[in-house]
């Protein structure tokens, strides 16, 4: 009997590995570009971390951690999220005091025990991003710029950004009593996670996923009814740096994210092509946090990408091709091999892709094979070849069966020096 992966854990194949790698790598350059630096996070936090910046009354704390109790009684538990342990570490290792603003990045699988879907998975990963130590509205733009940026980097085209402000300790106390009284008086079409929490934590009422829940959002009271100045003052300050980027936003006034850290400034990017899930990733500002967890009273804001759900999206668009070997080398027997494996490393070296066909296999099977791979050119080692200490070099795009004859010590600037010149009289024919 097979063993086979636990449910809603993923197995990350080739061709998918290779869109993850890509959009990994352009994520890095263009945090490069707005000078972020890269923190590597464990993967095991005390469950208290979790309880105490994502909310108790959270779906994740409540229902989709993987918590378990260590040999010393420790409540511990795969990370949810990164936010939170990027803001323990920033604590943790005093980095206020190296630095006052630290613009921090990462990359990492994190763990919730929700139902397996298209693009969500119990073991996903994320690309995530954080700026702490600026409270002004510029530090907002600027995140949400980043993000922009590195959608349209990654050749993302369908995707937008939804925006809200979430009000801050002056205001929210009202907002909160308000979503309280409409709880009450939509209890009976709210389901059961709701009428429970609709006094301790109101702010899931708007965050539920549950048809029921969803069709009576709409009647909610909206938080940009409830907004103080300074909060109003900030969000308009926010849509404006973004409006003068040509950076267009779509305003969500019943989006509150499914984190109870977060502050005035909250956003998502939804995309196309994911089902009903439709979200790509989000974040927003969380200014109480790092207090929360016992470090100085900063500011902090930052967003996390599903690399799932970007990985979904970029083969869908066709932004993340697979990436084909320049050559393949064929060796037609096994006195062919060794110079076959020495030619290969010689190229490889010299910073071409290669690939190496098995000696025994005949010319026709391994040109099939080369074919399949995408290869763009055949060298061919037969007994004629190692006579001559030569190699043949078959063009797979070319229409015509012709191909060059180069010396079998060749480098690969002069390997691809022959074969930027025209076809001459070396032309010969493969028998």
């Amino acid at each position: 009997m097979k063993i086979q992966s636990v449910k809603g854990f993923h197995d990350v194949l080739p061709g998918e590995s290779t869109r993850w790698t890509t959009l990994e790598q352009r994520a890095r350059a263009v945090f490069a570009q707005y000078n972020f630096q890269e923190i590597r996070l464990p993967i095991v936090e005390r469950a208290e971390l979790f309880q105490r910046s994502i909310g108790e009354t959270t779906d994740i704390v409540e229902k989709e951690m993987y918590g378990f109790t260590d040999r010393d009684g420790t409540a511990l538990t795969l990370r949810p999220e990164g936010t939170a342990s990027v803001v323990r570490a920033y604590v943790e290792h005093a980095m206020h005091v190296q630095e006052p603003v630290s613009k921090l990045f990462y990359f990492g699988p994190m763990f919730r025990r929700e139902r397996p879907q298209k693009g969500r998975l119990r073991q996903f990963s994320q690309i995530g991003a954080e700026v702490i130590g600026r409270v002004d509205a510029a530090a907002d733009a600027e995140v949400i710029l980043l993000l922009h940026d590195l959608l349209a980097d990654l050749g993302i085209r369908d995707a937008a950004i939804h925006l809200n402000s979430l009000g801050d300790r002056a205001c929210r106390p009202q907002y909160r009593d308000a979503l309280i009284d409409w709880g009450a008086a939509h209890a009976d079409q709210l389901c059961d996670d709701c009428r429970r929490r609709g006094t301790r934590n109101p702010f899931r009422l708007l965050d539920c996923k549950q048809p029921g829940c969803l069709a009576i959002r709409h009647t909610a009271p909206k938080i940009s009814d409830f907004l103080c100045d300074d909060c109003r003052v900030h969000f308009a300050r926010v849509l404006e740096l973004l409006a003068a980027e040509g950076v267009a936003t779509q305003r969500d006034e019943y989006m509150v994210r499914g984190l109870d850290y977060y502050v005035r400034t909250a956003f998502e990017v939804v995309a196309s092509g994911l089902g009903a899930q439709n979200a790509l990733g989000g974040g927003g500002r969380y200014d109480g946090l790092v207090r929360a967890l016992g470090g100085p009273d900063v500011a902090g804001i930052g967003f996390a990408l599903g690399i799932e759900r970007l990985a979904i999206v970029l083969e869908a668009e066709g932004a993340a091709p697979v990436p084909r070997p320049e050559f393949v080398v064929a060796p037609l027997g096994a006195a062919a091999e060794r110079e076959a494996l020495a030619l290969a490393h010689r190229l490889r070296r010299g910073g071409a892709r290669v690939d190496v066909e098995a000696h025994a296999r005949s010319l026709k099977s391994q040109m099939r094979h080369a074919d399949k791979l995408g290869a763009r050119y055949v060298i061919i080692i037969g007994d004629d070849e190692l006579a001559g200490r030569t190699i043949t070099v078959r063009d797979m795009a070319a229409k015509l069966d012709r191909q060059r004859v180069a010396h079998l010590d060749t480098t690969l600037s002069e390997l691809r020096a022959a074969l930027a010149e025209p076809l001459d009289s070396r032309l010969e024919r493969h028998a």
